[in-house]
C-alpha cells in the first residue's frame, strides 16, 4: 500500500478480523512506524469508528466491544454518487437478465437509509442515458488493472493471437475499454479493446513505464488519426479551453500554439467532408496541410456561393 487512505482501510480490516492487536504488529503489517499507526487510529476515530487503546505490555488497539460496523459506510452524498454512477452505467445482457451492475445497484439499495432509497429511486426512474460503457469481464479488468499497478508484463489472448504486453493503463472512451501498453513482439506501444481479449495472465517479468506517458492521449490520437486517409492540420484563432469546450475529443488533437491560437491535428476520410465541418466553426482558421484541403474549401465556398445566387437572383 502506498497511500494513507489505503492504510487506514487496511487498519480497519485488521481490527475487524481480530480483537486486540499490538501496535508493533500493526506497524509491521502496514509497513509504517508507530507514529503513523497512531495517526491512522485517529483518522478512524474522526470517522466515528470507536477504536480503543489498551496500555501495558500486552496492550495495543481494538474496536470497542459490541461494535458492529455496517457493510458499507457512506455519507449521504457519497451514497447518491455511487448509485447514480451505477445507474447511468448499467446495461442488460443479451438475454435480458440483470448484469453485474444491476445486481450491485440492488445490493446498494438494500443498505441505503429509507429517505435516501426513495430519493435515489426517483432519480434513477427519471434519468435516461443513450448508452453506457460496455462493461468488460470483471476478472479480466481486475487482472489487467493489477498488472498496471504492479508493473508486471501480461500475456493476453487477443482475437488476433496471443500477445505479451507491458500494460501502461486502462482507458474508457466512447463506451469501450482499451488496454494501452508496449507490445513486446512489435516493440511499439499498442492499444487493445478489452472486448476482443478473452483472457489475461501476469508473467514473471516486470517493466518500468516511460515517464510522462499518458494512456488517454495515446488512445485519442490513435482513434483520431490512425484510421483516416488524410491527416490535416488547421490553425484556429481561439484559445485551447474554448476549442475543447466546442469540439469533441474524437474530432482531433488540440494543441496550444506558442504564438497564440490552437493547432487542430485531425484526420478525414474525405477532404470535402472536412471542408464542410471547418466551414461551420465559429472562429477564423488557417489550413496548414494538406494543400488539397484548401482546394476542397474553395470548392465548398463556390458551391455555397452558387446556392446563394440561386436563392437571391
Amino acid at each position: 500500500m502506498s497511500r494513507p487512505a489505503a492504510r487506514v482501510l487496511a487498519l480497519l480490516e485488521i481490527l475487524q478480523d481480530r480483537g486486540l492487536v499490538p501496535a508493533d504488529e500493526l506497524a509491521r503489517r502496514l509497513d509504517v512506524d508507530a507514529r503513523a499507526v497512531r495517526r491512522y487510529v485517529t483518522a478512524l476515530r474522526d470517522m466515528d469508528i470507536p477504536v480503543e487503546s489498551v496500555r501495558g505490555r500486552y496492550g495495543g488497539y481494538r474496536l470497542a466491544r459490541g461494535v458492529r460496523l455496517p457493510p458499507l459506510m457512506l455519507a449521504d452524498d457519497e451514497a447518491v454518487a455511487v448509485a447514480v454512477a451505477l445507474a447511468t452505467g448499467r446495461q442488460r445482457e443479451e438475454a435480458g437478465e440483470p448484469g453485474p451492475t444491476d445486481r450491485a445497484l440492488v445490493k446498494l439499495n438494500r443498505v441505503l437509509p429509507a429517505h435516501l432509497r426513495r430519493r435515489v429511486a426517483a432519480l434513477i426512474a427519471a434519468t435516461s442515458a443513450t448508452a453506457g460503457p460496455l462493461t468488460p469481464e470483471p476478472q479480466l479488468a481486475l487482472t489487467l488493472a493489477a498488472a498496471v499497478h504492479t508493473r508486471h508484463t501480461v500475456r493476453i489472448e487477443h482475437a488476433r493471437g496471443a500477445r505479451e504486453v507491458d500494460p501502461y493503463g486502462l482507458v474508457v472512451h466512447a463506451r469501450r475499454w482499451y488496454l494501452v501498453g508496449h507490445d513486446r513482439l512489435r516493440a511499439a506501444v499498442r492499444m487493445y479493446r478489452l472486448d476482443r481479449i478473452s483472457g489475461a495472465a501476469e508473467l514473471p517479468g516486470r517493466f518500468t513505464p516511460p515517464e510522462d506517458f499518458d494512456p488517454v492521449t495515446h488512445v485519442l490520437r490513435a482513434l483520431t488519426l490512425g484510421a483516416w486517409t488524410h491527416r490535416t492540420e488547421v490553425w484556429l484563432d481561439t484559445d485551447l479551453r474554448t476549442a475543447r469546450d466546442r469540439l469533441p475529443s474524437t474530432f482531433g488533437d488540440l494543441r496550444a500554439c506558442p504564438d497564440g491560437g490552437v493547432l487542430l491535428v485531425s484526420g478525414a476520410e474525405n477532404l470535402p467532408g472536412m471542408a464542410r465541418i471547418l466551414s461551420g466553426l465559429p472562429w477564423p482558421f488557417t489550413v496548414r496541410s494538406p494543400p488539397e484541403l484548401v482546394t476542397a474549401l474553395a470548392d465548398h465556398v463556390a458551391a455555397l456561393t452558387r446556392a446563394v445566387s440561386r436563392s437571391h437572383p
